[in-house]
């Protein structure tokens, strides 16, 4: 997640609170991101399109402090999950895209599939 969330441009990774958090533009979050103490990981992003088919995810919730009614979601995997990393990925694009300046996101192809 961390190197396909650096992948888009003009995004940096930033560490507010103590959470690892990736930005587009320099100042507006798409992803917050974290590893669990059993070695697992969670994320938070804002799905304008699909926070519903995303909160069907076991261990998924609105994302909290009132985010959660802009769309964003959070995610909790633990270390024994299997994942489907090719939508968690599609999930991270759209929160990209969501928050990246229009122009930005315009000009910006879509990830290939791997």
């Amino acid at each position: 997640m961390r190197a396909a969330a650096l992948a888009y441009p003009e995004t940096v990774e930033d560490h507010p609170w103590g959470d690892t958090a990736f930005k587009v533009a320099g100042k507006k979050v798409f992803c917050f991101f974290g590893e669990n103490a059993d070695g697992g990981f969670g994320c938070s992003i804002k799905l304008p399109f699909r926070a519903d088919d995303a909160l069907k995810v076991p261990g998924a919730r609105p994302t909290p402090y009132g985010l959660g009614r802009a769309g964003w979601v959070s995610l909790q995997f633990k270390k024994s999950d299997k994942p489907d990393i090719a939508l968690l990925l599609d999930w991270l694009d759209e929160s990209w895209r969501a928050i990246a300046p229009k122009k930005l996101s315009e000009k910006t192809p879509a990830p290939k599939a791997k």
